[in-house]
């Protein structure tokens, strides 16, 4: 006899274990021959080495599939828990232009024709830069990116960066540390996370590493490895700090650039270093560059229509 212990604490073991504990009873059914005990977040089996063998196995897969759904359904069980099955089999319950599956089970899906290339385009290219106007989905769909590649644990880690630049607001006179006074800027990666993630187990990424965010400053001297980074709002970032970001890439790593160049907050001295340093890289083949407009924002209608007259405006 050999038992097996399963740690759920990071999963929503409520939702897992289902209503009134339907969804282990089941389990117990399509196991008769294994003692399962559930205590909380732990769930123990105790049986044979064999049948605890092939339980482990599935199981996993199960718990995988609810991490990525936020849900389970019986027929699911019965498939996953009863027949063997590859890890590939699951994934290929995603349709083409899904994503992943965000918390309470919501898809997040890759909505329009330029964040279907950013989809297909990451697992080609290791750097890629996303230009567009507000609303276009460039640093959500980017966001869902890495979630995924973490939880496909393609990576070990995700970090996500901005350039601290106040947008008509001085950051020095902001209540609070460092930390609170930069909060504020970060919030929207923040929110996209909060789509994607249980805060249960987004609180265990925070406080162990696996999900960094930082201010640009802080990616200086680093060397990132294993690692999916997203530069956001890279047109307030200088060439000189665009240079030191690019440069910090290392081996096993997905780097994304967004920005918004309708939208510089830098000081009038200084110029954004998002459209010459892709002016300088747009020849190496293995960087992919993607450009959105008006046509991918997904925000209230009128959003588009103000980009478009604000973009007639510039030109006249």
């Amino acid at each position: 006899m050999s038992e097996k212990t399963f740690d759920l604490h990071l999963i929503d073991h409520s939702g897992f274990y289902g209503i009134k504990d339907s969804n282990i009873e089941l389990i117990r059914k399509l196991f008769p021959k294994l003692k399962i005990i559930v205590r909380g977040d732990m769930v123990k089996v105790i049986g044979e080495d064999e049948e605890i063998e092939i339980f482990y196995q599935r199981f996993q897969l199960l718990l995988d599939l609810f991490d990525k759904q936020g849900k389970i359904e019986n027929n699911e069980i019965v498939n996953l828990m009863l027949y063997d099955q590859d890890e590939q089999s699951s994934n290929n319950l995603n349709g083409d232009d899904l994503i992943l599956y965000g918390r309470n089970g919501i898809p997040i899906k890759a909505r329009t024709p330029n964040q279907k290339r950013m989809y297909g385009a990451i697992y080609k290219y290791d750097m890629m830069f996303c230009i567009g106007p507000a609303g276009t989905g460039k640093t959500y769909t980017a966001i869902a990116l890495a979630v995924k590649f973490l939880k496909d644990k393609k990576i070990k880690k995700i970090i996500l960066t901005r350039p601290a630049v106040e947008a008509g607001e001085n950051l020095g006179f902001l209540p609070g540390d460092l930390k609170e006074k930069l909060d504020p800027y970060m919030q929207p990666l923040y929110d996209a996370l909060n789509d994607m993630l249980p805060a249960a187990k987004l609180n265990s990424y925070f406080e162990d590493g696996t999900i960094e965010i930082a201010p640009l400053a802080f990616m200086r001297g680093r060397t990132l490895e294993n690692a999916f980074v997203i530069l956001d709002e890279a047109q307030n970032a200088t060439l000189g700090q665009m240079k030191m970001f690019l440069t910090r890439m290392g081996e096993n790593s997905k780097f994304i650039i967004t920005g918004d160049v309708t939208q510089i907050d830098l000081p009038p001295h200084q110029a954004s270093g998002l459209l010459q340093t892709c002016k300088m890289l747009r020849n190496i083949d293995d960087i992919n560059f993607i450009f959105l407009d008006e046509n991918d924002v997904m925000r209230h209608p009128l959003v588009s229509k103000i980009i478009k007259k604000f973009e007639e405006n510039q030109r006249d």
